[in-house]
């Protein structure tokens, strides 16, 4: 998502995993030395398995993005007790400069459903030791799933202390990150209301290999990230930021073809950085777009919306917004996303979205301030004194009908979009025909939008005191809108998910402060969908 205007300033390797018999972790070595100076992380739990991540350090100048320092062999294991008296898997890899001496373990045969710890060890140290969790077997019948929801995470523009609430729980699956885990931008580009709470290193705008490494290394030295990783898979999705702003499969707003080299080669870059350095079943020249499945309740489409779409339009008067030969999703996952919702034998079809797909339309009452903040909240160009996000599926209604056509036509129910991007809380229903919603309440599918963890939103932009100037603009984008349910432009924290057959529920929670790493935190809201309804509603009580 655009939060700055280029314009407007002055300016590997594969999965890894080993069979080779190790012997049992000295209890006694380090947990916390520096050889495991970046931590430890799990993810895209499977019946079976899970991936494993770590970084280690060699020796003192072998750096993230410095190229420097020698191979080394890293053993693992995984556990079904806290004090690995009885390990299920174990092996040994060596790892090295050429995929900056991470470790990515896809662990297979592990019993499913159920909670396991694992570790690593390398000259001499042991690292500390985490927690993950399987997916059920997929058919098993749960009683609930719960999730953590969370995107939008600026280190310049404040702590993660979302991640540290989140982590305190100790009642979550995985957590769904929708993208914008890290972001690009240099000091003093962008941060919180134009004040810098910590710098982002390097000093510059990420454009190349070593620059995407050494920030994706400083995001993972955050301790309640770190705690977060430890603790619960995690499963991700990039959005824009992950590269550069506004991306998309040939280019980027943030991004200067010559001056800043080849948008192929930066592109490149920031894959092969994402794919070292988070626990993802992904490598470069592979596709990001997966589905997980959690026993018959319900099952996980995580969307990859930046790598295939087309150029952004400039304008929302320009006819290409509707064009069937323009795509957000490309035609394979389109294909993919279609085909998976239409065949899906999981009650709940739920969807990793990294940008919003419920239409939204600006009204003409908001002042020239709002609108300006509104435009630059979404990155989006005003027409006619309107901002439109053309970022969105707003920009690509072609592929936005095909989806929602698929869900009307094949009475799809249960099918909720969990989104990120846009800084702020939207609980939205899908019309099929918003022409004639709500008088026609046809509803194919719901959408749930997590708040930013850091990143700025619209008080920020027009710096005014939260729940100031934005109840004023929410009415009236929800008068114009009366699909959308809720909206909440001013809170930056986290989202918890919950599932049940009976329904899907969300609560939010709001952040006392983002720039102090020790803030509280308050659920503002809870919304819900019952099974079968494709409706959101307001309920008062959160989740329990």
């Amino acid at each position: 998502m655009s939060q700055i205007r280029r314009r407007s300033l002055i300016k590997a390797g594969g999965v890894l995993a080993g069979a080779m018999s190790i012997g049992g972790l000295a209890a006694t070595a380090s947990a916390s030395g520096s050889v495991f100076a970046h931590g430890i992380a799990s993810g895209d739990p499977n019946p079976d398995g899970v991936v494993l991540w770590t970084r280690v350090t060699p020796e003192p100048d072998a750096l993230p993005g410095s190229g420097l320092g020698a191979a080394c062999a890293v053993d693992w294991e995984v556990a079904a007790d806290e004090g690995f008296a009885n390990v299920v898997a174990r092996g040994s890899l060596i790892t090295g400069a050429r995929r900056d001496h991470t470790v990515k373990v896809d662990v297979a045969g592990l019993p499913a459903g159920q909670w396991l710890w694992y570790r690593f060890r390398a000259l001499g140290e042991v690292s500390r030791t985490g927690r993950t969790r399987t997916a059920p077997a997929a058919d098993a019948a749960l009683q609930r799933l719960r999730f953590g929801v969370v995107s939008c995470s600026n280190w310049q523009a404040g702590h993660f202390a979302a991640y540290r609430h989140l982590a305190a729980r100790g009642d979550l699956d995985a957590v769904l990150h929708l993208g914008d885990y890290l972001y690009e931008y240099a000091p003093g580009e962008y941060q919180a209301r134009d004040v810098v709470v910590r710098p982002h290193d390097p000093p510059v705008e990420m454009t190349d290999l070593g620059h995407y490494r050494r920030r994706h290394a400083q995001y993972k030295t955050d301790p309640d990230l770190a705690d977060l990783h430890a603790s619960v898979p995690f499963v991700v999705t990039w959005d824009d930021h992950e590269s550069a702003n506004d991306a998309w499969s040939g280019g980027a707003e943030n991004h200067t073809e010559g001056a800043e080299g080849s948008w192929a080669d930066r592109r490149a870059a920031s894959q092969r950085a994402y794919a070292e350095w988070m626990p993802v079943r992904y490598e470069p020249g592979g596709v990001l777009h997966r589905r997980l499945r959690f026993g018959a309740l319900a099952e996980l489409s995580m969307l990859d919306l930046r790598s295939y779409r087309s150029q952004q339009v400039a304008t929302p008067l320009d006819p290409g917004i509707g064009d069937p030969a323009r795509t957000i999703t490309g035609d394979e996952q389109m294909r993919w996303l279609t085909d998976g919702l239409a065949n899906s034998t999981a009650q709940w079809k739920l969807i990793g979205n990294p940008v919003m797909i419920a239409p939204v339309r600006f009204p003409s009452t908001l002042s020239i301030e709002e609108r300006r903040a509104i435009g630059e909240l979404t990155g989006t160009p005003e027409v006619e004194g309107l901002p439109y996000n053309v970022d969105q599926w707003d920009g690509y209604t072609a592929d936005r009908d095909e989806v929602l056509g698929v869900l009307h036509e094949r009475g799809i129910t249960d099918t909720v979009f969990l989104t990120g991007d846009i800084h702020s809380a939207w609980a939205a229903e899908l019309p099929f025909s918003p022409a004639t919603y709500p008088l026609d309440r046809n509803s194919v599918g719901t959408e749930l939008v997590c708040t930013s963890v850091t990143s700025d939103n619209l008080d920020d932009i027009l710096r005014v005191p939260p729940r100031t100037a934005s109840p004023a603009v929410e009415s009236a984008i929800r008068a114009n809108n009366p699909h959308v349910k809720h909206l909440d432009f001013d809170s930056h924290g986290f989202s918890v998910l919950d599932v049940t057959a009976e329904r899907v529920q969300m609560d939010w929670f709001a952040l006392e402060d983002r720039t102090q790493p020790s803030t509280g935190a308050q659920r503002t809201v809870s919304f819900e969908v019952p099974a079968g309804s494709q409706q959101v509603h307001q309920v008062s009580e959160g989740i329990r």
